[in-house]
């Protein structure tokens, strides 16, 4: 069989068979959407209970599952016939989408719920639920290597040198880092990042109960701010 002769059946089948709704097809379809619809608010949980960003949005989360189901869909019904496969082609190529994602954590969300909705969309179940549990562990690994102490960012306005030199040995017990020190005269104003493992922030009463410190600003930083 041609090339052509392939198309000219898919045509033929698509005006008699009814673009291929037999009963088989339908069963098979409505298991499909029933493990998308299933594994589709498992990912929502997940997302919903490892999220680290710093305002947690319900309607993405919802869109993983709406995402999962629409693209199991959407996938049984190219696979139906050819035609059908290159309209939704077409139709697809002419359609931008500018919603703005900037946590790279979201993005892999969404192509996690987009690609288990092809393979089950597929009927390869014990890929996705191998995938599935690929992609837990890898989460869950991440999240605890997030939680495995804190980032904060100290900004200690003082004066003097030996009020600075008295800082730096309160932050000597700390793993830090210096990341600005602006100095105006007597007048510094130092920026310094530490990890903090057991949430202790006494040092920053320490520090500002120094002779010389006019104030101390102490921010958390997750690393998931953008601008």
């Amino acid at each position: 069989m041609t090339t052509g002769d392939y198309f000219k059946k898919s045509v033929i089948e698509t005006f008699t068979a009814r673009n291929g709704l037999t009963l088989d097809f339908i069963i098979s379809a409505v298991i499909a959407l029933t493990v998308a619809i299933i594994l589709g608010f498992f990912i929502q949980s997940l997302y919903k209970k490892y999220y680290g960003g710093v305002v947690y949005s319900s309607s993405f989360a919802m869109t993983l599952v709406g995402m999962t189901i629409l693209t199991c869909s959407l996938t049984l019904a190219i696979s139906s016939n050819i035609v059908i496969s290159l309209g939704m082609v077409g139709a697809l190529s002419i359609v931008r989408y500018r919603t703005a994602i900037k946590d790279p954590m979201d993005l892999l969300y969404l192509f996690w719920s987009i690609s288990i909705g092809i393979i089950v969309a597929a009927q390869i179940y014990p890929l996705a639920a191998i995938t599935m549990v690929i992609m837990y562990i890898l989460v869950k690994r991440f999240y605890a290597l997030k939680k495995n102490g804190l980032i904060y960012i100290l900004v200690v306005h003082y004066e003097g040198e030996a009020t600075g030199a008295k800082i730096m040995k309160m932050l000597g017990s700390q793993h830090y880092q210096i990341k600005s020190k602006t100095m105006r005269k007597e007048n510094v104003e130092l920026t310094v990042e530490f990890r903090n493992k057991h949430d202790n922030l006494l040092i920053a009463d320490m520090i500002n109960d120094l002779p010389g410190v006019k104030d101390v600003n102490l921010i958390q930083y997750n690393g998931e701010y953008n601008g």
